[in-house]
């Protein structure tokens, strides 16, 4: 949903379909500016919600939420002057914007209307909104979305934001988390990065991961091959330890798998979720952008999914 200068939608889309989840389809926008306030505050004691040195006014919500975080905490729930903060500044702010994207295009459905006068606003919540959180998806929805903010907190943040634009993510493999390839500091788990991608599905037998699923990182080119072939003549294909070939995966269908190659229709799903991160603002692109440039540089594979896999395909002999 467009460029961000603030984290603002992601409160506002865990506000939303918290509301949805319960079979709410009216909310005032008081009820709504709770957990939008809740949840911005309990980010701001993990990073910067805004890109840093940008100028924040001291009439701007995040200024005050910074102000009120501390009394907020110690009481656990929002202060009364940081939730009228939050009904003041909301619509005319990040409820004005939550639809657009980038280009100056919107999505083509709603997920809420606002209706009211100024002092008596209610939100209804539609149901395009209701469908998103009744959907097979819905269950991975707040892990995917925390893992995006994450991200884009960790984009902000001083230093780490020049790292990750210019040198992308690894993983950690002990804790299974995406970390900043300069700082070696956890951004987000790797699953919750990636499922979203995969419309929250298993990249092996495409059923629905859900919230009680065992979940595995898999290797869609197993990574033995790497130690297979470097013990006899190298390896001659790029590194398979990183993004572009992990997938979140049930860890049953994970182990049924094993080392074998990936299927043709794996290949197909993976293409997809690659080119689906490419074509998105996620912070994730700039790590998939460097292996195909890595790949291009040490072979000439062509600058795109499909050709970079038939060069990983080549290499596997």
């Amino acid at each position: 949903m467009g460029a961000n200068s603030r984290t603002y939608k992601f409160a506002l889309g865990a506000a939303l379909l918290k509301h949805a989840e319960q079979g709410r389809t009216d909310v005032s926008l008081s009820e709504l500016a709770l957990p939008y306030a809740t949840g911005l505050v309990e980010h701001l004691a993990t990073g910067p919600q805004a890109p840093t040195g940008m100028s924040v006014r001291e009439s701007d919500f995040l200024a005050v939420a910074a102000r009120e975080a501390e009394e907020s905490k110690a009481l656990g729930h929002p202060t009364e002057r940081l939730l009228l903060a939050a009904v003041r500044s909301m619509p005319a702010m990040v409820m004005q914007k939550f639809h657009n994207l980038r280009g100056g295009t919107e999505i083509p459905h709603r997920f809420y209307e606002l209706e009211g006068s100024p002092r008596e606003r209610i939100v209804r919540l539609t149901p395009a909104l209701h469908k998103v959180a009744r959907s097979e998806q819905a269950a991975g929805l707040h892990g995917e979305l925390g893992a995006r903010w994450n991200i884009v907190e960790s984009s902000f943040a001083a230093g780490i934001g020049r790292s990750l634009v210019g040198e992308g993510v690894s993983v950690d493999w002990a804790t299974l988390t995406l970390t900043d390839k300069r700082r070696r500091r956890s951004v987000t788990g790797v699953a919750e990065a990636l499922i979203g991608f995969q419309h929250g599905r298993c990249l092996i037998c495409t059923e629905i991961i859900t919230s009680d699923s065992k979940i595995a990182i898999d290797h869609v080119f197993p990574f033995s091959l790497m130690r297979r072939y470097g013990s006899v003549a190298g390896w001659h294909g790029p590194d398979l330890d990183v993004i572009w070939n992990l997938a979140p995966a049930h860890e049953v269908c994970n182990s049924a798998k094993s080392d074998r190659l990936p299927t043709r229709d794996e290949l197909q799903r993976l293409v997809q979720r690659n080119e689906a991160i490419m074509l998105s603002p996620h912070p994730l692109k700039k790590t998939l952008q460097l292996s195909l440039h890595s790949a291009r540089r040490a072979n000439g594979a062509e600058g795109q999914w499909p050709g970079f896999l038939r060069g990983v395909l080549a290499a596997c002999g």
